[in-house]
């Protein structure tokens, strides 16, 4: 007899065996794009001749870095970019987008959101509805924001006649992940016909994607559809649960000279920064992320196939094509997005004894809950489930480092709920 080594519910049992036979065939596309994204990073490594001298730390200034300045062509090459910057000097995915915003904008320039209101945390980055000393509203950069339309899907007229009304937009800003907001994540195809739409007024502006959660979910990347800058977390998606800190940036080779202008001092740039002994686990975490963002993908599924079998919205659906690795789970109240983060904290192979509670978390407006007991403090790519205590009361699920743990983690939220009485099994 198999040994059971968490206590779940015989029924809650049934309704999983059930959730994963319905997920088959959105397991079996996401085997395909990670095979085909993991083939696409090895064949980079391989070109660029990646050897253990690139793992070399250095010190002080951390001129001629081999390796990290091996590991920006690499990136690039992967991410179908001219050029590109990965450090962990980069504080975070808020820090990396901030370099790029600070680095092609100007006072008197134009930021233009066609996505609807960023994350939470660029608020005071941008300045425009919470003042804050340093932001890009201080240095007299405006900012202007175009609604999704009624569908939740970004409104191509509306963002042309944005454009044409103010000829001091220089940066088109694209969030691909939904934020704390219920709305669909942009798929590549989307994100091509936003920039489409775009070049048709201007050629000039910058495009710059928030690419955030979404690093290898498709197997294109936004600077293959014409992007001219993107960004990006290290303990999200790209790091794959291995790089312990970090950020990147993928663009043209203008766009990405600024930005490591902003990264640095002026001048100096990117020659400047030592690796420290970080650049091993920057290059594993990149070689593994393909692999990894399949099986934060399959768990996803997974939620998404379980929780609709308990009778909950979620989005996406189980067989919904996906753009990033966030499941959303409209829990209908707090007690119960309460409970949902609890279990799933119950699952975590890192302070699963730790009960998480609602807080006022630096960067956002709403008390938030958060179950994550990861390696990597934040790594969003370690399964994690977060949420503001605001309608719809949605958890935003994401990661997994494997399938077959994160599985666990989501049915004890699942357990969690029943335990509380307020699941009907």
């Amino acid at each position: 007899m198999e040994r059971t080594f968490f206590d779940v519910d015989p029924r809650l049992t049934e309704v999983s065996e059930r959730a994963e036979a319905a997920a088959k065939e959105a397991f079996q596309r996401i085997e395909e794009i990670t095979e085909y994204n993991q083939q696409k990073v090895l064949s980079a490594y391989i070109r660029h001749q990646v050897s253990e001298t690139h793992f070399v730390p250095t010190t002080g200034y951390g001129y001629g870095d081999r390796g990290r300045d091996a590991l920006d062509e690499i990136l690039a090459d992967i991410m179908g970019a001219e050029d590109a910057l990965i450090r962990h000097s980069i504080v975070s995915g808020t820090h990396a987008i901030t370099i790029a915003l600070f680095g092609i904008l100007r006072p008197g320039d134009t930021l233009l959101a066609v996505t609807g209101a960023p994350y939470d945390t660029l608020e005071k980055v941008i300045g425009h509805t919470q003042p804050c000393a340093g932001s890009l509203a201080e240095y007299g950069v405006k900012y202007s924001q175009v609604e999704l339309n009624e569908q939740e899907l970004p409104d191509l007229p509306a963002i042309q006649a944005a454009l044409k009304a103010d000829p001091a937009v220089k940066m088109v800003h694209i969030q691909r992940s939904r934020g704390y907001n219920t709305r669909p994540s942009l798929s590549i195809e989307w994100i091509e016909k936003i920039i489409k739409a775009v070049r048709e007024i201007r050629e000039d502006v910058v495009v710059f994607v928030d690419n955030c959660y979404g690093e290898f979910v498709e197997k294109r990347e936004p600077n293959q559809v014409g992007a001219d800058l993107i960004a990006g977390s290290l303990i999200k998606n790209p790091g794959g649960g291995i790089a312990e800190n970090g950020g990147y940036l993928c663009g043209t080779k203008e766009c990405i000279e600024q930005c490591s202008y902003r990264m640095t001092t002026p001048g100096l740039g990117r020659e400047v920064g030592a690796s420290l002994g970080h650049n091993r686990s920057l290059y594993m975490g990149l070689f593994q992320a393909p692999h990894v963002v399949g099986e934060a993908l399959k768990t996803a599924v997974y939620a998404a196939s379980l929780f609709s079998e308990l009778g909950y919205g979620v989005s996406p659906s189980v067989n919904e094509p996906r753009a990033d690795i966030i499941q959303t789970v409209m829990l209908e109240n707090a007690d119960n997005l309460v409970a949902f983060c609890q279990g799933m904290q119950k699952g975590a192979p890192v302070d699963a004894y730790v009960v998480p509670e609602p807080w006022d978390m630096p960067g956002y407006t709403s008390p938030v809950i958060m179950a994550a007991g990861a390696f990597t403090m934040g790594a969003s790519i370690e399964l994690s489930a977060d949420a503001p205590l605001r309608e719809p009361f949605a958890a935003y699920m994401q990661g997994g480092l494997n399938y077959h743990s994160g599985k666990i983690g989501v049915l004890l939220a699942a357990q969690s709920m029943l335990d509380k009485g307020f699941l009907n099994l």
